[in-house]
């Protein structure tokens, strides 16, 4: 019945010790021969934290407008969330391409599963999300206005994310393969996602017009839902919350029907 329903959870678990270990190894090489190690993991997104603080609050003067007198800290913590939930998909479309260039090896191994490479390429970013997401609840417990409650919420907001990172992942992983310049596109793509996906703004700020394209933006919807169960303590949009189960589920579907497909071409390319 899983198989049928859902034919990639199906096989990520069947597959889930080779999907766990491929998951450690792409954390451990990302930081492999670097002195700090997994220290970086902490420190990138606190410096690049204090950068976008200084550029968008203390040079431009932005805010968010949500919270009545809102602080440097509010600001500074509703940029925190956005940009580790947005980090976490640019990662996934940046390296999402090379993973089955980088590994000919595995494509001409008829017996193993090369789902799991992009799955584990998800999975390892999904842990560099988990760490910023702890230093936001830290920070946010420190310097936040409310009771937190909202945290329960995340895991609930950020599943759908997760189904649209591993469908786009094994669409993009399998176009890699015949088309090189995909990433030098999505290069270019990540960063319109980063300026479209409400990081350093609110949505309520977006026009009505552009909101119209806007609002099919999974990242973006799932930054405004944690902002609003996390920060402002604001009721959660069910609407958004259900679009972005339907559409991460179809995402995930689709991304993994293509790569499927194109699977058996792989070994000819490479």
């Amino acid at each position: 019945m899983l198989r049928r329903l859902a034919p990639f959870a199906a096989d990520l678990f069947q597959h889930r010790e080779l999907l766990w270990q491929f998951t450690l190894r792409n954390v451990e090489l990302r930081h492999k021969g670097s002195h700090l190690g997994l220290l970086w993991s902490v420190l990138t997104p606190l410096l690049m934290l204090g950068l976008y603080v200084l550029v968008f609050g203390y040079i431009f003067g932005g805010s968010f407008g949500v919270l009545p007198h809102e602080t440097r800290a509010d600001y500074a913590l509703a940029i925190f969330l956005g940009l580790a939930i947005f980090q976490f998909a640019a990662e996934v479309l940046a390296t999402s391409p090379t993973v089955i260039v980088a590994n000919p090896n595995f494509v001409k191994k008829v017996v193993f599963p090369l789902e799991i490479l992009p799955a584990a390429n998800v999975f390892g970013a999904l842990f560099h999300m988990f760490i910023s997401l702890t230093l936001v609840l830290v920070c946010a417990l420190f310097f936040g206005r409310g009771s937190h409650l909202g945290v329960l919420w995340l895991p609930a907001i950020l599943a759908p994310l997760l189904l649209f990172s591993l469908g786009f992942g094994w669409l993009f992983a399998a176009l890699g393969v015949f088309l090189r310049d995909i990433g030098q596109i999505l290069q270019f793509l990540s960063t319109a996602l980063m300026f479209s996906s409400a990081v350093f703004y609110s949505a309520q700020k977006i026009p009505p017009a552009a909101w119209a394209y806007m609002r099919f933006n999974p990242v973006l919807l799932a930054i405004e839902l944690a902002r609003n169960a996390l920060l402002w303590e604001r009721p959660l949009d069910l609407h958004h919350l259900a679009y972005l189960y339907l559409g991460g589920f179809g995402t995930c579907v689709l991304g993994y029907a293509a790569f499927r497909r194109m699977k058996p071409a792989f070994a000819d390319v490479l």
